[in-house]
């Protein structure tokens, strides 16, 4: 087609290298595209994890006044050029567009350039830029953006530091660059909210950056209103959408208000669209701008080349966030739009971007859409310029036929690549929004590009995950063409639970994640390195890891270890449990041994796959890895990810309190007002799952899951836990309740009266007599003995004979204080003192009973945290001190007074006797909580008293010193005033001078209030003491009295509606207490005490709990019992999923009856305002309903519907095949016309067109015809499908000449398109070293319009090295019953393609250069003898970019196939294996027609698999 001549230079000897098959590169200027070497930054660093909401501090104002102008610059015009145009207000404008006021003064007359004709490189200067900061549109609401104007060349390493480190911008995970027309259209009202609303959700779910033209017209005023919107309807916690907005510096309305050479902090910008002119104005919703400039004003368009290098350049970075690190993908997405957007999405699929197109946004958007389903050849010139005619109406007549043959074609390249293109049709191929259309074709673009089989899926994978879309992730990764090993969803599973995505952590475990493979020791140490920095348990755990390292000098803190959280869980949970990760007496332990994809991931420097490499030694697993997981989500408040992980629990009882119990003392210790009410609401719903555990359907299971200890938390109990956690709740529920009561019977029934326990208390031969009942059949006799000890022991009948021994000691003690009080004490003194030390003894058994084996310090705080015990300490003591002044002569009178105090104290541990009581429990608990409002209110009626006390004592008594007498005038008196004792001496009326004392001398009378000495009248001021005393009654009897009312009847309400549940909790501490109590009441319980001190003491026999609150099962009996727990765990969530779902159905019958009112309203209302129809309130509610009802069929679906549904859209696609396929024979055969065609379903039209086969005549010179040539700027003339035949008639081609340098000159062809210089090429022959012989056979030469026809290049060699696939044993892999083949294929660094081995060969030669580099030399002639060998697969033509209208390449393509592994040949051949240039892989590559391979190699590859009849 195009002349074309190869010639090449020394120069460029190892481009052309990269040049030969499989390694054509497209230029790239790296120096561009990298960090600036000598970047200076700032020490201003914004956290990024803190998106920018408002100005920038001062600090950080400085920081960027000096980094910005440092490293950003902008571009001015030092060269005034007077134009021939001006410009808007008729002002004479230099060729930059610039008025002479507008420039340097220096620019008017620069010495240097005078003379000389205005040249845009070389008068255009890079100057420091004098625009950035804080924009603010004014009138348009207070939000704040950033900007800056940055010169055109600015390196775009320089920029994304800018928006990362300075700005504080999160790296993306997507990259949308939305394109498209840049004047106002219209779209459907429907269309636009779908647009917007998809488009905000993708960048909002995803954390996604937009850009877009930053302009307030067109398309990006449609993305920023978008923005707009999300904004106004979304919550702080949802995140700011980043919206980028690059434009034209020299196209910006009012850019002056703009420049601030030292930052503006904020510049206050007007949007003022009716004087812009033809310049436009900035975009408000737009969150940061860059302003590109290159020293012109007025002319569009500037920033497309940044635009373009700097989404190439962020699109290169590695996100690393959460285990999972990719590269940042990006994305396209078209609205309308003109011929320059039709090159933007050319340029961009050449670059390998995916694109989606909205259909039915206009123009080119819709010119792509409506041809994207057919085949190339059918897209023809005429069908393009139908389409142009009937969407560009006014622009259509300014369409050339060269224009028109230059669309055809693009569109022709772009709908050949339909793995990068995507059509969103609105309601379609299940598109209910935009975001789904964009990650599909994200993903869509990543099965056909970088990576292939296993290395693909996992690609894809990690962008759902990275993206947190776990619906993309079900419909288009988790689906049958693909069956996961548990294995290697490992790394996504670590990745899920750390960056918090509860809903990828579910969908791995219903697709066969097994916690007890994926937890281990290495993983869970590798979770807890990554906790949340913000979560208390982190503080806490680098707490401890700071205390190890102060105790052992380490010069850094020590690495996290399981015994150091176990440490913090200890404190979390209590002493009371066993240390649930003890510290190991070796550190070393062995790695895990779990097969791993082929994938990097990578968090702060520790790689997720280290985690899961091969390994000699054990895995080494946990001992129970749900609890691990579990208590890892909770410390971190992490309610949907806790919750999915509990549903996988076995001892979910015991999980759920222990959750409760942690939550509710991180929320002690929580700062967070918001984050503390959280976990109490999120602990308060732990305690609900009591309900999971059916106490009526299994009574005795339901008791031995409360008192089963518990290996997995730390030996503990259920019940003990929520004793702990004071879950309330669950005590107080029926089944535990029932259980207590059990225990405090003991082995009596429960239904035995209680006037006959007491009955056979006081006589106790009636036991035999059959009045009361016992449990168990073994007591039943009367005549067994065991009755008498089984009733003794009851903690019931223990309770009432330690009541009946209390009553008599208190009886006892009061007759002695009042009666029989001697100098010598009495024997019934004597027996008090007997009987309070055998109280003594029995406190301290129950200080030192250590069943669990706490220790005494653990055992001391439980025993003093009790408050009785409190007050039983406090009572001896007085006692003992009471007891020692009376025991002496000189103090028996104090001595009898504070045992008198003492005797209030013994008298108030009455009170919890009635804790038992039903009525008077509560009752107690109030008066308790009455105290504590009492204690408060002291402080408040204290200010009172005294400073009313003060200033009474200060104005009516003059000089008093005696102290106790001032107490009494300052306090006593002032408080006895509140009960109605008012002083009568205050007022002066009822004043009596022989009631007090003048000077103040008698010691029983108080100091006469200031008088005269003459009359012996008061003189203080009257009124003034009576308006204080009204004031003080006022405030203290009527405010503060009803305020202490006002707290107790609170108090009361709140203690009340809790009452039964607060009685019930405290109930199992008087329970527990006598349950573990000696059986004998005081003074007898000595006898007790007696007999455990030999037991423990002498004989050394530990202390037991009895088995009826903390009993160890057998392992089998354990077993059952945890089944049985799972069982109810089951139902007890399908039952709340059955809730969820009825509420939902609720909402949808509700919904539907406000419908149907609504709607019949409006047939009410239809013939007389026929206009509601439109804007009726029927809508809304009626989208609701819709939202709802999607909502319920999501739910319902089922793994089994989603296969049901593929194979029904399978099904359709081949019948809508088969059906076009019919419907296009019938039409070329004269049956019907085009217009006819009936329009197909969504299955045929809307299938995945990367899976539809071309059509032969678009298999040939499709390479060949790249608009441009290989490593070069130099555009092709555009040829479409139709005009490839040299028979058809193409008047206006006129391609360009062109010629590569090449380095060899006597292998060149000569240069020039002169018929002398052509005329020397022997064709169809040897030409010297060059074989210009076809495989073809021969071929003409002739002359067209002083352009040479056809000519060929035969040297050019591929090698096919095959082997067999084999599995693990050796067997071959089969797929589609056919054998796999391997085949060993070569890539370059920066090409996207893998290529065969081969290149161009040498006259001379029978190895290629490119092979022999990937060779040992010493191996070169034994690899010949394998060629000679090999079976010859393709011989001929190939379609290759480098092919013209006068050069081709043709290949020879050889196969050399390795039987089995073990070949000698084959192993050979791998040793010999060698890559010399760094930037070049090898490896073994399963054969699959998605491999990405170069050129037409996979069309050998396809027949050289027919050869041995393998799968391909």
């Amino acid at each position: 087609m195009e002349p074309f001549r190869l010639k090449k230079t020394s120069s460029e000897e190892e481009e052309d290298e990269e040049e030969e098959e499989g390694y054509i590169i497209p230029p790239k200027k790296i120096s561009k595209l990298k960090m600036v070497p000598n970047l200076r930054r700032s020490n201003s660093g914004r956290s990024k994890n803190k998106r920018p909401q408002y100005a920038c501090g001062s600090n950080e104002k400085e920081n960027l006044s000096s980094w910005i102008p440092e490293n950003i610059k902008k571009k001015e015009c030092v060269y005034f050029v007077e134009s021939s145009k001006t410009s808007d207000s008729g002002k004479v404008v230099c060729e930059c567009g610039y008025t002479r006021e507008q420039h340097l003064e220096e620019a008017t007359k620069p010495q240097v350039f005078q003379g000389k004709e205005w040249d845009l490189k070389r008068h255009v200067q890079e100057m420091p830029t004098d625009a950035f900061g804080d924009i603010v549109f004014t009138g348009l609401g207070q939000k704040v953006g950033k900007y800056v104007r940055v010169s055109q060349d600015t390196p775009p390493g320089v920029i994304y530091h800018l928006m990362t480190q300075h700005w504080g911008l999160d790296v993306p995970n997507l990259l949308i660059s939305v394109t498209g027309g840049a004047k106002n259209f219209n779209m459907k009202v429907r269309l636009k909210s779908i647009f917007r609303r998809g488009l905000v959700k993708v960048a909002q779910t995803t954390g996604a950056w937009i850009i877009t033209g930053g302009s307030h017209t067109g398309v990006m005023k449609q993305v920023g209103e978008a923005v707009r919107d999300f904004s106004l309807s979304s919550s702080y916690k949802e995140g700011e959408v980043i919206t980028i907005g690059i434009a034209t510096w020299g196209t910006v309305h009012n850019r002056e208000s703009l420049i601030y050479p030292t930052g503006g902090f904020p510049a206050e910008y007007i949007l003022d669209e009716e004087s812009q002119g033809n310049l436009s104005c900035l975009d408000n919703n737009h969150s940061h701008f860059i302003l590109v400039d290159d020293g012109t004003h007025g002319r569009y368009g500037v920033e497309i080349l940044l635009r373009t290098k700097l989404e190439k350049f962020i699109s290169e970075q590695t996100k690393e966030k959460g285990g999972v690190a990719i590269k940042i993908p990006i994305v396209c997405v078209v609205l309308e739009g003109g011929p320059g957007t039709l090159d933007t999405i050319f340029n961009a699929m050449t670059n390998g971007t995916p694109c989606v197109i909205v259909e039915g946004s206009g123009r080119v958007a819709d010119v792509i859409a409506q041809v994207a389903n057919l085949p190339i050849s059918e897209i023809t010139i005429s069908l393009i310029q139908k389409k142009l005619s009937s969407l560009f109406h006014e622009t259509f007549e300014t369409f050339t036929e060269s224009k028109i043959v230059e669309w055809t074609k693009k569109i022709q390249d772009i709908v050949r690549k339909r793995q990068l293109l995507t059509i969103y049709r609105e309601g379609k191929n299940g598109q209910q929004d935009v975001d789904v259309a964009i990650l599909q074709a994200l993903l869509k673009a990543s099965r056909n590009h970088d990576h292939v089989g296993h290395e693909n899926w996992d690609h894809q994978l990690k962008l759902a995950v990275a993206w947190n879309r776990v619906d993309i992730a079900r419909s288009e990764i988790f689906t049958d063409e693909r069956q996961w090993k548990p294995s290697d969803l490992h790394p996504m599973m670590a990745a899920a639970l750390i960056t918090n995505k509860p809903e990828f952590v579910k969908l791995f475990l219903e697709n066969g994640v097994r916690l007890k493979e994926f937890v281990t020791w290495d993983t869970l140490i590798y979770l807890y390195e990554n906790l949340a920095p913000s979560s208390l348990f982190h503080s806490k755990l680098q707490k401890v890891l700071m205390e190890e390292m102060e105790r052992s000098a380490y010069s850094s803190l020590p690495k996290i270890q399981m015994h150091h959280v176990s440490q913090v869980l200890r404190e979390l949970l209590g002493d009371f449990t066993q240390p649930l990760y003890p510290k190991p007496k070796h550190s070393e332990r062995p790695r895990l041994s779990l097969a791993v994809p082929h994938i990097k991931l990578n968090v702060q420097g520790v790689s997720l796959r280290s985690l899961y490499k091969r390994s000699p030694g054990r895995v080494t697993f946990t001992m129970d890895p749900v609890r691990d997981l579990l208590i890892w989500a909770i410390v971190q408040n992490r309610k949907e990810l806790a919750e999915i992980i509990w549903a996988q629990s076995q001892d979910c009882i015991a999980a759920a309190l222990a959750c409760s119990k942690i939550l509710k003392e991180l929320s002690k210790e929580e700062d967070d007002t918001d984050s503390s009410e959280e976990m109490l609401t999120l602990a308060e719903e732990y305690e609900h799952r009591h309900r999971a555990a059916c106490y009526r359907k299994d009574e005795e299971r339901a008791q031995k899951l409360l008192i089963r200890v518990s290996e997995a938390w730390g030996k503990t109990t259920c019940l003990q836990l929520a004793l702990e956690a004071k879950d309330m709740k669950f005590v107080s529920h029926g089944g535990i309740q029932a259980f207590l009561t059990k225990v405090w019977w003991g082995q009596l029934c429960v239904d035995n009266g209680l006037w006959r326990v007491i009955l056979c208390m006081l006589v106790f031969p009636l036991l035999y007599t059959g009045i009361i009942s016992f449990r168990e059949k073994r007591l039943q006799p009367v005549s067994c003995l065991a009755r008498f000890r089984a009733f003794f022991t009851a903690p019931v009948v223990i309770f009432h004979l330690n009541i009946l021994s209390y009553f008599t000691f208190l009886w006892l003690f009061a007759y002695v204080l009042m009666i029989d009080f001697q100098p010598t004490p009495s024997w019934r003194e004597y027996v008090i003192y007997f009987w309070l030390f055998s109280l003594v003894c029995e406190e301290t058994r129950q200080l030192f009973y250590d069943p669990d084996g706490f220790g005494l310090l653990k055992m001391a705080s439980l025993y003093f945290n009790d408050f009785w015990n409190k007050l039983d300490v406090g009572a001896i003591l007085i006692f003992i001190a009471g007891l020692t002044c009376r025991l002496i002569p000189a103090t028996l009178y104090p001595g009898r007074i504070i045992l008198s105090l003492d005797f209030i104290m013994f008298c108030l541990r009455l009170m919890h006797i009635f804790t038992v009581s039903k009525t008077l429990g509560p009752k107690i608990i109030i008066v308790k909580r009455m105290m504590k409002d009492v204690f408060f209110f002291l402080f408040l009626l204290a200010v009172w008293v005294v400073s009313f006390g003060v200033a009474k004592q200060a104005i009516l008594i003059h000089n008093e010193s005696r102290v106790d007498w001032i107490f009494r005038g300052v306090v006593y008196h002032s408080y006895l005033t509140i009960f109605g004792q008012i002083p009568t001496y205050i007022d002066g009326v009822n004043f009596n001078p022989e009631q007090c004392s003048p000077n103040g001398t008698d010691p029983y009378k108080p100091k006469c209030p200031e008088s005269s000495e003459v009359s012996n009248q008061p003189v203080f001021p009257e009124w003034l003491t009576v308006i204080l005393l009204c004031l003080y009654l006022l405030f203290t009897n009527i405010l503060l009295l009803n305020l202490l009312i006002a707290m107790f009847n609170y108090t009361f309400q709140q203690v009340q509606e809790h009452t039964d549940q607060i009685w019930k909790f405290q109930r199992h501490d008087l329970i527990e207490e006598y349950h573990g109590r000696p059986p004998a009441p005081p003074p007898f319980i000595l006898f007790n005490h007696l007999q455990l001190f030999v037991k423990r003491v002498i004989l050394g026999k530990p202390a037991k709990r009895h088995k009826q609150l903390k009993k160890k099962l057998e392992k089998n009996e354990e077993a059952a019992l945890l089944s049985w727990e799972i069982y109810l765990k089951e139902n007890y969530l399908q039952s709340q999923q059955y809730q969820l779902k009825q509420r939902t159905d609720q909402k949808i019958e509700d919904m539907g009856n406000n419908v149907g009112q609504v709607w019949q309203s409006v047939l009410c209302l239809a013939p007389v305002t026929p206009h509601l129809w439109r804007g009726c309130v029927l809508c809304p509610r009626i989208d609701i309903m819709m939202d709802l009802l999607d909502l319920d069929h999501l739910k319902r679906m089922s793994s089994v519907e989603q296969r049901l549904g593929y194979l029904e859209e399978q099904v359709s696609l081949e019948a809508g095949v088969a059906l076009t396929w019919i419907i296009r024979a019938l039409r070329d055969n004269g049956f019907g016309s085009e217009e006819d065609v009936p329009v197909l379903g969504k299955s045929w039209k809307e299938y995945d067109p990367g899976d539809k086969p071309e059509d032969a005549e678009d298999l040939y010179h499709v390479n060949a015809r790249h608009l441009l040539y290989p490593n070069s700027t130099v555009m092709r003339f555009p040829v479409p499908n139709e005009k490839v035949p040299w028979e058809q008639e193409f008047h206006i081609y006129d391609p360009p000449f062109y010629t590569a340098e090449r380095k060899e000159k006597a292998t060149s062809d000569p240069v020039g398109n002169s018929l002398e210089s052509l005329s020397r090429i022997n064709y169809n022959t040897m030409d010297g070293l060059i074989n210009r012989q076809s495989f073809h056979g021969p071929y003409m030469v002739w002359w067209l319009g002083g352009k040479l026809g056809h000519q060929g290049d035969p040297g050019q060699a591929s090698l096919l090295s095959y082997s067999w696939r084999r599995n693990q044993d050796g067997a071959i892999c089969r797929k589609s019953i056919k054998k796999m083949l391997e085949i060993l294929v070569v890539k370059h660094a920066l090409s996207e393609h893998w290529a065969l081995p081969g290149g161009s060969l040498e006259p001379g030669e029978m190895l290629p250069r490119k092979l022999k580099r990937i060779l040992s030399q010493e191996f070169w002639q034994y690899f010949e003898t394998l060629l000679k060998q090999g079976a010859e697969v393709y011989k001929g033509y190939v379609d290759d970019p480098r092919n013209t209208d006068n050069a081709w390449i043709e290949t020879i393509a050889i196969s050399v196939h390795f039987k089995d592994q073990n070949d000698l040949e084959l192993k050979r051949l791998n040793s010999h294996l060698q890559v010399c240039d760094p930037e070049v892989s090898i490896r073994w590559q399963v054969v699959d027609k998605r491999i990405p391979l170069y050129a037409n190699h996979k069309e050998i590859l396809q027949k050289a698999s027919a050869l041995f009849g393998a799968y391909y």
